[in-house]
């Protein structure tokens, strides 16, 4: 096992009805800008128990945070912090508008480099953060984790860049799993496989003999196999157990747990990164199409932890190696095909000859030394990505 450092100390409240514990997580005193996206919080009966719950509390509001929030969109919540002296983020929503969050709460103190103040820097050329206003979550689509670690990604100019820092770790999360019972068949695709390959990107690289965090993550994808097409199944789809199950999942994936003390892959997020840039894919549904072909082009390199997967999770035991790892990627596609999100570039009409742009954004964004091992250079992600047509 590799030395590691870890510490989450992210305050969780698990269960229904947990929103009012908001009324004592979120200080008395502070002026708090709350930030979601679109309507759907008003319509589901979220925002109105935000809003009974810091009914004794100042709080302003910033909405519209979408879907791979935007630099442009999130710039303009600065007006508001400046202008009511706002000291306190509450992002309520889901992975989007927790990392929307995140970067508002950097860029309202970010003082810049020698370089300028600009806070794309943040993002752009890796400036560290420094301060941050503090953050709570109340999530409503279980699928980043964002809500109990410091990572954000932020779109700009189609240029979708990650950053990270324990400085916007939010302080405290909710987590409700009622509240997803309104989501859309697309979100609980979407949200379960996003968690299924959070896990299989800190858990399918090479043996260090990490066996908690190889048993947690085992345990984690078996139980988004069996619970996220409940989630899809008319008859099962309002069991709250079900719900809950894949929100606890989704944020153990990427709280930092996990991720210790082993080595981590991420090219398949990278990759996938360049896609939603480009093309407006889903997130989730990038890494469906990617996930497959990391797999089979990597093959020889991931063999070791690729038998573990077949023989723990699918429980394939019969048969020579190449079989066991061919049928444990085989049922990996099926159960993405039953979570209902593409497997293929041309399941979302992208062919060969868009191949060259997703390279050329690779190299331009730095990633052309991707994997656990540093060693998928850009011809490695080209046959990737050709494997995934």
């Amino acid at each position: 096992m590799l030395n590691f450092t870890f510490q989450n100390p992210t305050h969780i409240h698990f269960g229904e009805g947990q929103i009012s514990v908001l009324a004592k997580e979120v200080p008395l005193k502070a002026r708090v800008l709350l930030v979601y996206g679109g309507g759907s919080i008003k319509a589901n009966g979220v925002y109105q128990q935000v809003i009974d719950a810091l009914s004794e509390h100042t709080y302003f509001e910033f909405s519209g945070i979408e879907p791979n929030p935007t630099y442009d969109t999130l710039m303009k919540a600065q007006d508001i912090i400046k202008r009511e002296n706002i000291d306190y983020i509450l992002a309520v929503g889901g992975g989007s508008v927790v990392d929307g969050a995140k970067f508002i709460a950097a860029a309202a103190l970010y003082e810049g480099s020698s370089e300028g103040n600009d806070p794309w820097d943040i993002l752009a050329k890796q400036q560290a953060v420094t301060k941050a206003l503090p953050i709570g979550a109340v999530l409503t689509l279980p699928a980043t984790g964002s809500e109990s670690n410091g990572n954000s990604v932020v779109t700009r100019d189609g240029n979708k860049l990650p950053f990270s820092s324990p400085l916007v770790r939010p302080l405290f999360a909710v987590l409700d799993p009622n509240v997803t019972l309104s989501l859309s068949d697309r979100q609980i695709s979407n949200g379960v496989v996003d968690a299924f390959i959070h896990t299989i990107e800190q858990y399918l690289t090479y043996s260090v003999n990490g066996k908690v965090q190889d048993r947690f993550s085992e345990g984690l994808l078996q139980t988004l196999i069996e619970e996220g097409p409940k989630a899809l199944d008319p008859a099962t789809k309002e069991n709250l157990e079900v719900r809950a199950n894949i929100m606890w999942s989704a944020t153990m994936a990427l709280n930092g747990l996990i991720g210790a003390g082993v080595p981590q892959d991420w090219s398949t997020h990278m990759i996938g990164h360049e896609l939603t840039g480009a093309f407006g894919i889903d997130h989730a549904r990038t890494l469906s199409i990617v996930l497959p072909a990391v797999m089979k082009v990597r093959k020889e390199q991931k063999r070791e932890k690729l038998l573990q997967y077949a023989s723990r999770v699918w429980q394939i035991t019969e048969g020579d190696e190449d079989t066991r790892i061919d049928q444990a990627i085989r049922l990996t596609e099926e159960f993405f095909q039953q979570m209902q999100v593409p497997t293929r570039l041309s399941d979302v009409n992208l062919g060969s000859k868009d191949i060259d742009l997703l390279i050329e954004r690779l190299e331009q964004h730095g990633m052309t030394a991707l994997g656990e091992k540093s060693d998928i250079t850009l011809a490695i992600s080209r046959e990737i990505l050709t494997k995934a047509l």
